[in-house]
This record gives C-alpha cells, sequence and structure tokens, in this order.
C-alpha cells in the first residue's frame, strides 16, 4: 500500500496471501484493541443493579444470547459483509461515508466546489453520471437545503460521539482492568488503589502520544494476540470444568425467555450487553491502513472465535457460582483461575492501553477531518510518521482527553455508570452509520430503495433497542456523552456556519478584474519585486482582502499570486493533481491564481517545498500556456479579444508530474453562492508531456520558445530571488444591527471566542512571521 495516498487509486486488486496475513496480524493491534478488551466489563456492567443473576440461570444464558447474537449481527454481518464495502477509495469511517454521498449526490454545504475537481482520479464513481438513474432521494436531497443541512448534522453527531468515546473508552478499559485487584484487596483497599492506579495509568498513556503510534505500537499486535489466546484458552477451559452445555444458551429463544422474566429490568441491561460490539466501528474507521480482506481475515478467524469463547467460558463459570455478590465480584476475573490470575490481570492491563491507544489515534483522525470540513476550529496536527499516512498527533485535543478521562475516572468510580456513557456514545455512531450506509446503497450502489429500507428497518430497529435502552439511563452516566456532544456540536456548527457566511461575505465582495487591470502607475501604484501570495478561499475573482491591502498601501508585488488552499470530497489527491493553475488578467501583468487541492485526509506540506512547487507550477503553467496559445493560433485563430483582454483568464491547468496528463480545463464562474458552475470548451483540453521534475532554470532563447515566454520566466525567477510575501486576511467578524440575541451569541461571541483561542491560518499554513502581511478585514454577517 502506498502510504501517501492510501488505496483506492485503482481498481482493487487481490493481494497475495502473504500479504493479507500479514497486514491482519498488523491490524489487531491497531483495530481490534478496544473490541478484545469488552469481555472485561460486559457482564460485570450488565448485571450491575438492573438484573440478578438466580439459580435458574435463565439471566446468565439470556445475557450469554443476547451478546452472542449481537456480536453476530453487528461486526459480522453489517460491519464485515456490508459496511466495509461502502469504502471511499479505500477509506472508511463517517467522513468516507459523507464524502461518497457528496460525490453522487450535490448535498455538500461547502460553497468552492468546481467541475475540474470531478477529474481527480480519487473522484470515482460507482456508475457514470449518464448511466446512473436519478432517484427521488436524490432529487429531495439536492432541492432541500434542509435535508442537506440535517444530512450534515447527523455526521456531525456521529463525529461527536466518537470523540466522547475517546474520553470514556480509555477510562472504563483502564479501569476495569486494574479493577482485578478487587480479588486479592480489602474492600477499603480496592477503593483507594484502583482509581490512582488507573489516573496514573492514564497519564502515562496520554504522554506517550506524541511519539507515535508507529513508536510504541511494536508491541500492539503481540499483545492483543496473546489476549485474544489467553481468553480463548480460558474461556475454554472453564466451558469444559464448569458447563459444557453452555452452548445451548447460543439459542434464540433464550433471549426471549430473558425478557418475559426481567420486563423491563431486562430492557434497561440492554445497556451493557451493547458493551460487548464497542470498538466494531474501528473496523471500518481503520480500513485505510489495512486492506477489506485483512480485517475481514482476523476478525472471522481469530476475534469473533476468540469473544464468543471468551463469553461463553465466564457464562459457564458464573451458570455454577450463584452466590457471587453481583455488584463486587462478577467481573471477568472471578472467572480466571487463581494461580494464572495474576498474568491475566497484566496482560488484560496491557491489552486495555492498547486499545484505549486505538481510540485516541482515531479520536486525532477525526478531529484533522473536521478541519477538513470547515466543521471544526483549526488546532496543531503533528504528523508522527514518514512513512504510515495518517498517523497524527494533535496536542491541545491529547491532554484536554487526558483530563476529561482522568475526570471521569475520579467522577464516576465504578464500571457501569462509565459502561452507560460508552454505550450511548458507540450505539449513536453506529445509529449514524447505519443511516449513511443506507444513502450510499441507493445514491452510490443505485440499489432498489426497497434494499436500503430492508438494510435501515433491520440494524435500525436491533440498534434503536439498545438506543432506548442507554437513553433510559440519562441519569445514571449517559448524561456524559450527550453533554459532550452538545458542546462539540455547538463549536462545530458554530464554525462551520460562520466560515460559509464570510466565503459568501467575500464572494459578494470581491472587486472585478478591471479594477484590478485599472491598477497602474497613472493611479500612483508601485509594483515591488518578489512574490506576493495573497490567499483567499475564493476559487474565482479577486477576494476584497486585496484591495483593502492596495487600498491603504499602495503597492503590490511584481508578480501577484491568488492562492486558495480547498478540501475536496475525496481522501487524496495525488501530487500530480494538486495545483491548478491560470491566469488572472493578461500575460503582462504577471497574475496568477493557483488553487491547491487537499483530500480529507491528505498531509499538507510545509511552506518551504510548498513555494518551491509552487514557483515550478508557475513556470511550468507559462510553458504549456504558450504551447497551448500556438496550438489555438494554427487551429482556429487569434484568441485575444478586441480590447486586448485574454479571453482564458478562467482557464486553469493542472500542473503535475505525470506524463501525457490532461492539462487544461476551463472553469467558467459566477456569483453563485452555493456552488461554482463550469462549462467545458470542446477545444479546451489538450494532452501535453509533463517531465517529472520542472527545472527552473530559464535558458537561452529557442526556435520553440517565444521571446515572451522567456521574459515571463526570467522575471518569475527575478521575483523568486528577491523574496515572497504571505498575504492573508486578519478577520473580525460581528452582526448586522438588529440580528437575534442567539445569532450575536453564536456569531459575534462564540466565533470570535475560537477564532482568538485557537490558531490562526498564518499557524497552520506555517507561514513564516518575517514574510507574512496581515490585512484587517471586518466581515459584517
Amino acid at each position: 500500500m502506498d502510504p501517501e495516498f492510501g488505496r483506492g487509486m485503482a481498481p482493487r486488486k487481490r493481494e497475495p496471501w502473504r500479504t493479507t496475513l500479514l497486514l491482519a496480524y498488523q491490524s489487531l493491534g491497531v483495530v481490534y484493541g478496544d473490541l478484545s478488551i469488552s469481555p472485561l466489563y460486559v457482564y460485570k456492567s450488565t448485571f450491575a443493579e438492573d438484573i440478578t443473576h438466580s439459580e435458574s440461570n435463565e439471566e446468565i444464558f439470556g445475557v450469554l444470547s443476547f451478546v452472542f447474537w449481537t456480536l453476530t449481527l453487528i461486526p459480522l454481518i453489517k460491519y464485515v459483509s456490508i459496511v466495509l464495502r461502502a469504502d471511499d477509495n479505500g477509506e472508511g469511517g463517517t467522513f468516507a461515508l459523507y464524502s461518497l454521498i457528496c460525490r453522487h449526490a450535490n448535498v455538500s454545504l461547502l460553497p468552492n466546489r468546481q467541475v475540474a475537481d470531478e477529474e481527480l482520479s480519487t473522484y470515482k464513481l460507482e456508475y457514470p453520471p449518464e448511466v446512473a438513474n436519478r432517484s427521488r432521494i436524490k432529487e429531495w436531497l439536492e432541492k432541500h437545503k434542509t435535508l442537506q443541512t440535517a444530512l450534515l448534522i447527523m455526521v456531525m453527531i456521529g463525529t461527536c460521539m466518537v470523540i466522547g468515546d475517546g474520553v470514556l473508552t480509555p477510562a472504563i478499559s483502564v479501569f476495569s482492568a486494574v479493577s482485578g485487584l478487587e480479588l486479592s484487596l480489602s474492600r477499603d483497599q480496592h477503593e483507594y488503589a484502583v482509581i490512582p492506579i488507573t489516573c496514573v495509568i492514564l497519564v502515562f498513556l496520554f504522554a506517550l502520544q506524541h511519539y507515535g503510534t508507529h513508536r510504541v505500537g511494536f508491541l500492539f499486535a503481540p499483545i492483543v494476540l496473546a489476549w485474544l489466546i489467553c481468553m480463548s484458552m480460558l474461556g475454554l477451559y472453564n466451558i469444559i470444568h464448569w458447563n459444557p452445555q453452555v452452548y445451548r444458551a447460543l439459542n434464540p429463544y433464550y433471549m426471549l425467555k430473558f425478557l418475559r422474566k426481567t420486563k423491563k429490568s431486562g430492557w434497561m441491561s440492554l445497556g451493557g450487553i451493547l458493551l460487548c460490539m464497542t470498538g466494531s466501528e474501528a473496523m471500518f474507521a481503520d480500513l485505510g491502513h489495512f486492506s477489506y480482506s485483512a480485517i475481514q481475515l482476523a476478525f472471522t478467524t481469530l476475534v469473533y472465535p476468540a469473544l464468543i469463547l471468551g463469553y461463553m467460558g465466564q457464562a459457564a463459570y458464573l451458570s455454577k457460582h450463584h452466590t457471587l455478590n453481583s455488584t463486587y465480584q462478577i467481573g471477568y476475573y472471578i472467572s480466571v483461575p487463581e494461580s494464572v490470575r495474576w498474568p491475566v490481570l497484566v496482560l488484560a492491563i496491557l491489552a486495555s492501553v492498547v486499545g484505549s491507544q486505538a481510540i485516541i489515534s482515531g479520536t486525532f483522525s477525526i478531529i484533522n477531518q473536521s478541519q477538513s470540513l470547515s466543521c471544526f476550529p483549526r488546532v496543531k496536527v503533528v504528523h508522527t510518521s514518514e512513512n504510515i499516512h495518517g498517523q497524527i498527533y494533535i496536542p491541545e485535543i491529547n491532554w484536554l482527553l487526558m483530563v476529561l478521562c482522568i475526570a471521569v475516572t475520579v467522577g464516576f468510580r465504578d464500571t457501569k455508570h462509565m459502561g452507560n456513557a460508552s454505550g450511548l456514545a458507540v450505539i449513536t455512531v453506529m445509529l449514524v452509520t447505519t443511516c449513511l450506509t443506507s444513502l450510499v446503497i441507493m445514491l452510490c450502489w443505485h440499489r432498489s430503495p426497497a434494499l436500503a429500507l430492508v438494510f435501515f428497518l433491520f440494524f435500525g430497529s436491533i440498534e434503536a433497542l439498545y438506543f432506548s435502552a442507554s437513553l433510559i439511563k440519562f441519569r445514571e452516566g449517559a448524561w456524559l456523552p450527550i453533554m459532550l456532544a452538545l458542546i462539540l456540536m455547538a463549536v462545530m456548527f458554530i464554525w462551520h456556519h460562520t466560515t460559509i457566511k464570510k466565503y459568501e461575505f467575500d464572494l459578494h465582495n470581491k472587486v472585478t478584474l478591471e479594477w484590478l487591470l485599472a491598477l497602474g502607475d497613472k493611479l500612483g501604484m508601485v509594483r515591488v519585486p518578489g512574490i506576493g501570495l495573497v490567499y483567499t478561499d475564493l476559487t474565482s475573482g479577486v477576494p476584497a482582502n486585496f484591495s483593502r491591502f492596495v487600498t491603504n498601501l499602495p503597492a503590490f508585488h511584481r508578480v501577484l499570486v491568488f492562492v486558495c488552499v480547498k478540501s475536496v470530497p475525496v481522501p487524496h489527491v495525488l501530487p500530480a493533481e494538486r495545483y491548478l493553475v491560470g491566469r488572472v488578467g493578461p500575460a503582462g501583468h504577471r497574475s496568477y491564481r493557483c488553487i491547491v487541492r487537499y483530500g480529507y485526509r491528505d498531509v499538507h506540506q510545509d511552506v518551504d517545498s510548498f513555494e518551491a512547487e509552487l514557483v515550478e507550477s508557475l513556470a511550468t503553467f507559462i510553458k504549456l500556456d504558450a504551447l497551448y496559445h500556438r496550438c489555438s493560433d494554427a487551429g482556429s485563430g487569434s484568441e485575444q479579444l478586441d480590447d486586448g483582454r485574454y479571453e482564458r483568464e478562467n482557464a486553469l491547468t493542472v500542473i503535475g508530474t505525470n506524463p501525457l496528463r490532461r492539462c487544461l480545463s476551463y472553469e467558467a464562474s459566477h456569483d453563485g453562492v452555493s456552488s461554482v458552475d463550469a462549462a467545458r470548451s470542446p477545444n479546451g483540453i489538450v494532452e501535453v508531456p509533463v517531465t517529472k521534475k520542472v527545472r527552473f532554470v530559464v535558458e537561452a532563447a529557442s526556435p520553440e520558445v517565444e521571446k515572451g515566454v522567456v521574459e515571463e520566466l526570467q522575471e518569475l525567477c527575478e521575483a523568486r530571488e528577491a523574496g515572497t510575501a504571505f498575504i492573508l486576511g486578519h478577520s473580525h467578524v460581528q452582526t448586522k444591527p438588529g440580528s437575534s440575541l442567539l445569532k450575536k451569541l453564536a456569531v459575534g461571541v462564540g466565533y470570535n471566542f475560537l477564532r482568538r483561542n485557537c490558531r490562526g491560518p498564518d499557524v497552520v499554513l506555517r507561514v513564516p512571521p518575517a514574510s507574512l502581511l496581515e490585512v484587517g478585514m471586518v466581515y459584517v454577517l
């Protein structure tokens, strides 16, 4: 697998069995750490207070039957058999589903969409647009902006619950593992020892995050493998030694007997049973690091059988021990023989750390993806591996998660409340995945709406049952993920809404090309040496911050580049397709537009490599543009208008490293708000060879190179030697007079608070302070 670009650049190929086995082994430490440690706390959470364990064993057999069929229906059938196939170029997770839907239906609220984005290699559709049948669901989604907003809110809810799970899973995993000390200590000693030990392990775990998973992860897969084997062997021992007939509990009839006997208490206990599938979402979220076949192989041949044996063994032991204190000694360790209890305790603690590591890394990843959708304030993202793409570390989020984890541990102090909170977060994410997958079945796979409805009703009804059982425990811990989600939702929605409104403000206040071309010596305007990079969110037109800049300082650089760094709804963009370059005005004005495209999982470049690649792209564009112009003159005459303006101002060229790429495409923009439409010219795409590296050296004039091209390249070379200035807008947002109190609080107070206390665009873009020019902008929204 190419670590930089992931999978999906080409049709899925069958991997060699050795590669599949290796990836399946590696996935144990990354994907299945959380899922494999769930036996530590499932039975203890289920039998906490809602139901009791009687001598008839109907309760324990009913719980085992629920666990077996839950693991079979949700992780095995739903995820492994169906959801894993809904990948986005090999990537999985909530954003992968959302990006798939956005590509097949115009439902994205981001207004910087371009037709040129559809030419990306990773922008592949299941069926060509002219072949795919239009469905009523697609038409409704594209027609009603309210439905598009609801879809985005659903994605935000799933994202917030994943972040909430990143707080709760480390706390309950480590706490449950350390609670094995309860069998060796008195009740008082246990209460005073477990909490401090858990907090110390959590601090140690989060302190290691800045080293990156690839440095501390070489032990992860062996630990999880050893834990799964240990759990399987203990399960077999307990089944054979205590109750070989426990397999009868796999009959779904025991679920009906369980609910019939326990009634409301049994229904409420489902909030503990659903913890058996905690971590199932990681199979889909981490798909991009491995492969479908590897994750499928690891789960079906090792993880699933080990979990079933572990739960059956624990149930077999409990079925012969009816005198246990259900609130104290019904946990996992009571079924472990005393002779091996300490080694199992140590191995369980290590496995819990591995499971926590996986969800923490996943939290970093989903926050990084949220930033690409403009749904989260800017934070520092550190890429911890040069070889493995996607392994990142976010310092602010890491320490915030650590504080919240310790607060949850100290505040709840028991598995029951932690389990209630974690269960609600997990089942909410699964419900969101079910809804989005149903849309993918209709919009992307073009299957019958009836099939999508069957998928939604079957799995949605199961998850809704568990969701209701978790939600009813609002006062017993389930309030925590709801509170965290509401806070995160407010932050994400305010940031996203205000970002879109700022874009619309810029779009309506951009200046005309005629105004830019009129800036000349007769107006006292001076062109100073160097390159000026004007950053803007606009994909067309001249931004208002540049007009403010030249109004207050009547000078701008000899070479002017309007740079737009934007995200597209694909996981990765090939470097060969990253830069779109075009002219702003005639060639003599020396003004250009550069659109830099990134996928939602791409690594942003450092400023030095970006500056070098940008200049190389400009040089390549100048040569290609001259070649295109000569071809056009030879074929259909000159393209110069009578007034001297350059007709191809809106034409953009793909500058890359692939030979014989389709290089020129037209982007005819208008002043719309919701999207940027485009129209292609029949002669607008030309096949030209592009060398792998553009050596930026101005050579002597040759018959193939016009004199004007040499002069333009020479000026670009001199401007680069003179230095580069980065011109960024420093914005302040205020509401219009007469705005509602809610809008004043959300936009005027909330957004400005987030903007002041989060990283600015200059820090995110890694602009050197000595080259930074900030232009103050006031947005009245």
